[in-house]
């Protein structure tokens, strides 16, 4: 599920990164260090460049699969090259710790982690109920291989997929599942993926990320014999259920299931009831055991901020909107002083499950960020280090283990600004500079910031001023390296956005 993250590609077929991979040519003005530092990209554009005779490319490859480009073909090579990189079958990265971890607590769930990142638009969008004006689908968002293809931009993408694959017994993907005996039909799974969007440069913030997306379905009359068994067990109990003063989870919840977040005509008021108390425990039962992993990792390397005692958890949650779940629900847990959004989750649109096949069953879903979780289990501070294959980051982490990360020398960051003006007729977008940044310094890029904006009040123009901080993970960089890579980012925004230097 896309989650939180569910709030939830370039200006014109010629306009940015893969279509134009002038970068070759444009590092050979720049100092021996400034094309030393872009030397990975300029490989990259190079390659393709000759691959299409200094033109736009009519196909692309992505992990050895060919697709024909077209109009909306937007995914720059600096993307493309992540789709190989594969964190999370890296037994010692910290993202894959996460995914075994949650894969742990989930035994009778089918576990799938290998995936393609390519999808469909009907995949990603229709299938799930996206309206066709939802801004997810735009190319200022998404990072499509052609129209009809994407770079997927939520696990989501894949739950009619796996729900299909198992009420028509497609043997080919269920197969795929790290355990396909927990759940042989898909009645119940997990999925962990890598996911793009084109976004902001900051230190929490990434064009590629991961997610972990959960599916729990019940037949009906499963979910009749599952109330039935309850309402005699409290029959027994008079003195009822109360919250465990002792529970690590510490529930928060004053929602209220009504107009503004409402049960789906297709359920009954006891099915919904039944979906949510059970999607509620379960998120309960993974988060309150990670934090406590966590807790238990500082307290014994001696961080002074960490509990002395093992503590609760209080988790709230609070109303929201996805166009596939209903009633909807993202889950927050006050953690270190701070509530830290978790996931989003809700009740399955029943559409989803009729659709595949399976109008007896009944179910709930949840998707949240593995990086944001990771970064604070771990310790990081700079999402950028998750991509790095430098010893000091990846030596510090072993399988199956929390511990947090003792952060090596960092190197100092060097702020350059860039100021233009923005063309006539301008359908410029922020993320057409994120994504130009990215693709011409790569990872030497911390953040990216608008730092002024106005409109000339005789002519009408639009200006901005965008402050670019650089500061590399591994090693020193000099100004001169920096002028020669800023130098180029300035070129190339004249060329592939059209707009004017001031």
């Amino acid at each position: 599920m896309q989650a939180a993250t569910l709030l939830l590609g370039l200006r014109s077929p010629t306009a940015c990164g893969l279509l134009r991979c002038t970068f070759a040519q444009g590092t050979q003005s720049l100092s021996p260090m400034a094309r030393r530092a872009c030397a990975p990209l300029s490989t990259s554009c190079t390659r393709r460049q000759s691959e299409a005779g200094g033109t736009s490319p009519k196909s692309l490859d992505v992990l050895g699969t060919t697709y024909a480009t077209d109009s909306w073909t937007n995914t720059p090579p600096a993307i493309l090259a992540k789709t190989g990189r594969d964190l999370l079958h890296q037994t010692s990265h910290p993202l894959a710790i996460l995914k075994e971890l949650i894969f742990k607590e989930f035994p009778t769930f089918a576990h799938y982690d290998s995936l393609s990142p390519v999808v469909s638009t009907y995949q990603n969008f229709d299938s799930l109920g996206f309206a066709q004006d939802h801004p997810g689908r735009s190319k200022t968002d998404t990072y499509y291989v052609n129209q009809s293809t994407l770079l997927r931009t939520h696990t989501s993408a894949h739950q009619l997929q796996l729900l299909a694959a198992g009420s028509r017994d497609e043997n080919g993907i269920l197969m795929q599942a790290k355990n396909s005996a927990a759940a042989p039909r898909n009645e119940r799974f997990l999925v962990a993926a890598d996911v793009y969007r084109r976004d902001e440069i900051d230190a929490s913030h990434y064009p590629v990320f991961h997610q972990m997306e959960g599916v729990c379905t019940f037949s009906r009359e499963e979910v009749r014999d599952t109330m039935r068994q309850a309402t005699a067990a409290k029959r027994q109990d008079k003195a009822g259920k109360a919250d465990c003063p002792d529970q690590a989870a510490r529930m928060i919840d004053t929602t209220v299931v009504g107009d503004g977040n409402p049960i789906q005509a297709a359920h009954s008021a006891e099915e919904a009831a039944f979906l949510v108390d059970n999607m509620k425990q379960a998120m309960n039962d993974m988060v309150v055991h990670i934090l406590t992993k966590a807790v238990a990792a500082q307290q014994s390397s001696g961080d002074a901020c960490a509990p002395g005692n093992q503590p609760q958890f209080p988790v709230r949650w609070i109303d929201a909107y996805f166009p596939f779940t209903s009633p909807s629900w993202e889950m927050e847990v006050l953690f270190q002083g701070e509530w830290l959004e978790i996931c989003g989750c809700g009740v399955m649109k029943q559409e989803i499950l009729n659709q595949a096949d399976m109008p007896d069953r009944i179910g709930w879903a949840f998707g949240f960020g593995l990086e944001r979780l990771a970064m604070l289990l771990f310790g990081v501070q700079d999402i950028r280090l998750f991509w790095s294959s430098d010893p000091r980051f990846a030596g510090q982490f072993s399988p199956g283990r929390i511990n947090s990360f003792r952060p090596f020398s960092r190197h100092p960051s060097c702020a350059k600004d860039v100021s233009f003006w923005l063309p006539s007729e301008s359908t410029f977008h922020e993320n057409d500079i994120m994504d130009l940044v990215r693709e011409t310094a790569g990872d030497l890029v911390e953040g990216v910031k608008l730092i002024d904006s106005f409109t000339h009040p005789k002519t009408g123009k639009g200006s901005r001023c965008y402050r670019i901080n650089y500061c590399s993970m591994d090693r020193n960089v000099t100004n001169e390296e920096i002028n020669g890579v800023q130098e180029l980012v300035r070129k190339r925004m004249v060329e592939q956005l059209g707009v004017t230097l001031r």
